[in-house]
């Protein structure tokens, strides 16, 4: 098995950055890719703010920070993956993007490049298929924040071989991540088992079973969790909610997974969560507020 020494992420936005920022933390020359200098830029200041919080909790140290920041590149082409070991796509939950990204990565990189997708939800088996390498190819799916969150997903496709899923275990190990491992099926487990509970607690708003602050109290003091499910929704992406429940509703065909209209309208309205200043809260003001 090749040694991993230089990775190419594609996405600089909430999942890729995170992704680069974990690979240069652990050693890794960074290639990082998006479409415009804009999101680039805008991705380099979130990794450089991060990692300036790990180092304020002294959880790096700032010459650990200076060093990593000094791996990534950055650029709008993929001239950088000439040479990377192992190709990341990070970037939006939508498979004919995905498929359109690996066609322009299977170009660019050499035979001997693996290729790993951070899709939350997507087949694995379907998007390789679509690649020069289907054996060579993997999920790898971070958790947002990927700074700080330990699991990994690794997902095998049909064709994924044995030698790649060793890669994938020693790069997560390297990462200081912990592995589970999934079956290709439609969101895995994590978003299995999360997304449809998300997608419940819309319904509850949505057919008036409680208001937004009432549905999420009562969960986080109710089942202790960390945050409430519609908090939660807002922090994930109300767009990436729906993709995922899109997926699990056409991939099982089972009703139990259709999406709440009220998710769906939210969407349509543009209000996706903290990314675009309102979801299920507005984030404009001091504090959040809730919507409904």
């Amino acid at each position: 098995m090749s040694e991993i020494k230089r990775v190419g992420v594609v996405g600089a936005g909430q999942m890729g950055n995170g992704i680069a920022h974990v690979c240069a933390l652990a050693g890794y020359d960074v290639y990082l890719n998006d479409i415009s200098d804009e999101a680039l830029t805008k991705g380099m200041e979130t990794i450089e703010s991060n990692m300036t919080r790990q180092v304020s909790r002294d959880m790096i140290s700032p010459g650990e920070m200076s060093t990593a920041m000094g791996r990534i590149n950055t650029s709008t082409t993929l001239d950088g993956f000439a040479d990377v070991d192992l190709a990341i796509e990070a970037a939006t939950e939508k498979r004919e993007v995905k498929e359109e990204i690996f066609k322009s990565v299977c170009a660019a990189v050499p035979a001997r490049t693996y290729l790993a997708t951070n899709t939350s939800s997507i087949s694995i088996t379907r998007l390789a298929a679509t690649t020069d390498r289907p054996e060579k190819f993997i999920g790898l799916h971070f958790m947002n924040p990927v700074p700080l969150m330990k699991l990994m997903e690794v997902i095998r496709g049909l064709a994924t071989d044995q030698q790649t899923y060793e890669m994938a275990l020693g790069f997560a190990d390297r990462l200081n991540k912990t592995t589970t491992n999934a079956e290709d099926y439609p969101a895995f487990i994590v978003n299995r088992v999360l997304v449809p509970m998300i997608n419940e607690a819309v319904y509850a708003l949505y057919e008036g079973v409680g208001t937004v602050d009432s549905i999420d109290t009562a969960m986080k003091l109710g089942a202790n969790h960390p945050m409430g499910p519609l908090q939660l929704a807002d922090f994930i992406g109300l767009d990436t909610c729906l993709s995922i429940m899109q997926v699990l509703h056409d991939g099982l065909a089972d009703t139990k997974y259709r999406p709440c209209p009220l998710l769906v309208k939210y969407v349509e309205a543009g209000w996706v969560g903290r990314k675009a200043g309102r979801g299920f809260y507005d984030y404009r003001g001091d504090a959040p507020v809730p919507t409904r």
